[in-house]
């Protein structure tokens, strides 16, 4: 399978950003690991992972081929590294709106439309091999690739903000609750490849999370748990 046609297919600009322009200056440290993960990008999207090879990426990277296996054993692992790496350099954009529904719209659009070739390139990269060849189960290998296990602080802010302002109250919400906009997100960019509808985004937003939070927020309070914070979420990969 070809990456890049699939990406040019769901989203044709956005496949114009997603291949950076090699440095050619000399690099050293982490400036030369952020250049060989951004060929290693790059040479994902263009070649797909069947045809990716060591040695394609050091010729991209303009560099020698050891210089990647003192970073990386096999192919596998470096597109691993790669796909963590894109995704950690282009965070999504969250904006302060001033209300807890304006904030989630916004967010939820912006990660829609920032992360539908990601999530193509790395769909692709998974039925392409790469699970098989590292033996990796699909969890495993989105938790090394989406990584952490709390809701990371820009999103925990959303919240907090919330919070704040008394819109909600954080010790009544459970966890899933608080993850459930973003999970379904993530649910419909694998399954569709594209940015969700407007209309989608609203429906989770309005038909599905703030009930949920109303619910809960009208309801008992939930018993405390002294070893546990509010924004503290054994979650898994949970960043926008």
């Amino acid at each position: 399978m070809r990456v890049g046609h699939l990406a040019k297919k769901c989203n044709p600009s956005l496949y114009l950003r997603l291949v950076s322009t090699p440095s050619r200056r000399r690099r050293r440290g982490p400036e030369l690991e952020a250049a060989l993960l951004d060929a290693a990008w790059d040479e994902l999207v263009e070649v797909g992972f069947a045809k990716l090879t060591m040695e394609s990426v050091a010729a991209r990277a303009n560099t020698g081929i050891a210089v990647l296996y003192r970073r990386w054993p096999n192919k596998d692992q470096l597109v691993l590294a790669a796909l963590q790496h894109y995704r950690n350099t282009h965070p999504v954009d969250l904006p302060d709106t001033g209300t807890l529904r304006g904030d989630l719209v916004a967010a939820l659009t912006a990660m829609g439309e920032a992360r539908a070739g990601f999530f193509a390139i790395t769909a692709a990269t998974a039925f392409a091999g790469l699970l098989t060849s590292s033996g990796l189960t699909p969890a495993q290998a989105r938790d090394r690739i989406l990584g952490g296990q709390q809701l990371p602080p820009r999103v925990q802010a959303i919240y907090q903000r919330a919070h704040d302002r008394g819109e909600i109250d954080l010790e009544r919400i459970p966890a899933a609750v608080l993850a459930m906009p973003f999970d379904l997100v993530r649910h419909d960019l694998l399954m569709d490849l594209k940015p969700l509808k407007p209309a989608r985004i609203q429906a989770i937003v309005d038909e599905l999370f703030l009930p949920l939070v109303h619910e809960h927020s009208n309801g008992p309070s939930r018993r405390p748990d002294s070893n546990r914070r509010p924004l503290d979420y054994e979650r898994q990969g949970l960043e926008a």
